[in-house]
Order: C-alpha cells, then structure tokens, then sequence
C-alpha cells in the first residue's frame, strides 16, 4: 500500500480568513466559518493535489506528506522543522520564492 498525503491542519494563529483554501480544493474538502479560519470538514475527500497549500498566502496549511492514515500533528513542531510553507517554498510559489 502506498502512502497518501492528508490535509492535517490549518493554523489559526497565521490564517488571515482568505479562503483561498476553501476556493482552491477542488474536492470542497474546507468549510467557511464566519469570523474563524476555515475548517477540515471532509478530510477524507482529500486528493493531496496540495492545492490548498500552495494557493495559502500566509503558510497556514499544511499536508502530511507521508501519511497511509490522518496522522496527529503539532503546530509548534512543524514550524520549529520549517514544515509550514516548505510545499510551496519547494516548488518557488509565494513573493519571493524561487523555484
């Protein structure tokens, strides 16, 4: 069996409330919350197209790349291991990036 990516978490202390997440999944895998960051309501529809992180302009997403299963995750750990961002970091989307 191979692995598959999951969506795993949405910042709340980075988000800004665009919901260009919510707009970039093609599978409608995020729900709008008014006044809140957008929630993983269908984490199972995920496709890890990774659309969601690379269309986030803050690096407020981030997708397990190694997961067979949701796997739990730690915000602080991620970003002390600079996981926040590194998708879109790697393929050079965002100001100032380069691939």
């Amino acid at each position: 069996m191979g692995t598959n990516p999951v969506i795993e978490l949405v910042s709340a202390s980075r988000c800004i409330q665009c919901n260009l997440c919510v707009t970039a999944c093609p599978t409608n895998v995020f729900d709008k919350v008014p006044g809140k960051p957008p929630t993983i309501a269908r984490k199972s529809d995920c496709q890890t197209c990774f659309m969601c992180e690379l269309y986030c302009p803050v690096d407020a997403l981030y997708v397990a790349p190694n997961a067979d299963e949701s796997v739990p995750v730690d915000e602080a750990e991620l970003v002390a291991a600079g996981l926040l961002g590194s998708y879109r970091e790697d393929v050079g989307w965002g100001k100032g990036r380069k691939k």
